[in-house]
């Protein structure tokens, strides 16, 4: 039987080795990352095992995203003036802390803690990582995104699968405590400062003083921040209310957890396909389907009642929205200000950090006033038709 050969865009991807220093950014990343989506499941599991409602659950994903979105900018600020590394140091010791909370502490204070140092840890992380990897993407700096959403992709898709199966066997202390332990081997391989990770800017020092009114007046950072900001939307939405939804219909940890994953594993084989998809499509074209796809996904989801089911859409919402984050980031990075990268990626993820408090809150009250269907509905709805009006365009 003959051999299978390896895809185009497998080879697109993997043709020229990365540098050293891009790959191990990509590993810190997958063990921090790991830690924030699997300490999603695990706290909104543990505040609805002590009785709480989705509102309040609402609440406690939306202080993943308080803190970042009010400090975003100022990081990204931060990582164009001193480099890479401090900040990533200081964001792994956060994570770090936050996770040792819930497991130090039991009860509804510590999870409030654990959330809001959870979400500013990883924003610093991710702020300083997304910038490192524009420049040492070089000219290729869409398959370097690539090859960092894929290694997202695998922690998320680890992360809740862990939460999941560690609370049904061993329960919430030793899942918090698991999460606690993992954030310390970034911070030791930061700490002996051998990575070889992008300095300061030269451009941005003394830093140019501009407005971040002046980055959401260009046009087509404009658009691809306002796209991004709905994708969010659907992102946080399938985080926040699957566990709600698997919880109301008596789904177990280990099975909300591989509804989650399985939205992961999706992430993870349509960012394999980025190259071919380049090659084949504008970033408008694929940013344009994320929309359409995720928001028909939604529209169906009420109807799903079982884990056999849920598993199908939730892979299908993962191959939309996961398409779009690479793009994204291309696209900043090719039209943001010299020197002023760290900073667009801040106002990026400032906009997505607001996303993420806002649905929370909104439609955890919603949900709770008026059920979960609605919910999946209105935002099924709205991406569908932002998705029809971005073709139009």
């Amino acid at each position: 039987m003959a051999s299978r050969r390896p895809s185009r865009a497998a080879l697109a991807m993997f043709a020229d080795r990365p540098p050293r220093a891009l790959v191990a950014l990509i590993l810190l990343g997958i063990a921090n990352h790991s830690v924030l989506a699997g300490s999603r499941v695990a706290v909104a599991l543990d505040a609805l095992n002590m009785g709480a409602s989705p509102f309040t659950v609402g609440v406690l994903m939306a202080l993943y995203a308080l803190l970042p979105m009010l400090l975003a900018v100022s990081a990204g600020r931060y990582c164009d003036r001193v480099g890479a590394r401090r900040p990533m140091l200081v964001g792994c010791a956060l994570i770090a802390a936050g996770a040792s909370l819930p497991f130090l502490s039991r009860g509804m204070p510590a999870l409030f803690a654990s959330a809001a140092l959870l979400g500013v840890g990883f924003m610093v992380f991710q702020v300083a990582a997304q910038n490192a990897t524009g420049e040492l993407g070089g000219d290729d700096r869409a398959r370097s995104f690539s090859l960092l959403a894929l290694g997202y992709s695998v922690s998320g898709f680890v992360g809740p699968l862990v939460a999941g199966l560690t609370i049904d066997h061993l329960g919430f202390a030793a899942a918090f405590a698991l999460f606690a332990l993992l954030p310390l081997l970034p911070l030791a391989v930061l700490a002996r400062a051998r990575l070889g990770l992008p300095g300061p800017h030269p451009a941005a020092v003394p830093r140019q003083r501009g407005a971040v009114l002046d980055l959401l007046r260009h046009p087509t950072l404009r658009r691809v921040f306002a796209i991004n900001a709905l994708l969010a939307v659907g992102w946080d939405l399938h985080t926040v209310f699957v566990p709600i939804y698997g919880a109301r219909l008596g789904l177990s940890a280990s099975e909300i957890g591989l509804v989650l994953s399985s939205f992961a594993a999706a992430t993870f084989v349509i960012r394999f396909a980025m190259p071919y998809l380049a090659r084949h499509f504008r970033e408008e074209q694929v940013l344009t389907a994320a929309l359409l796809v995720a928001g028909g996904v939604y529209l169906v989801f009420p109807f799903a009642r079982s884990t056999a089911l849920l598993l199908p859409l939730s892979f299908c919402l993962g191959l939309g929205l996961g398409s779009g984050q690479p793009m994204v980031m291309s696209l900043l990075h090719a039209h943001a200000p010299a020197g002023r990268m760290g900073e667009a990626a801040g106002v990026r993820m400032a906009l997505v950090q607001s996303m993420a408090v806002a649905v929370p809150l909104l439609f955890g009250a919603l949900g709770t006033s008026v059920g979960i269907g609605p919910v999946f509905w209105s935002v099924g709805a709205t991406l569908t038709a932002s998705g029809v009006l971005s073709r139009r365009r």
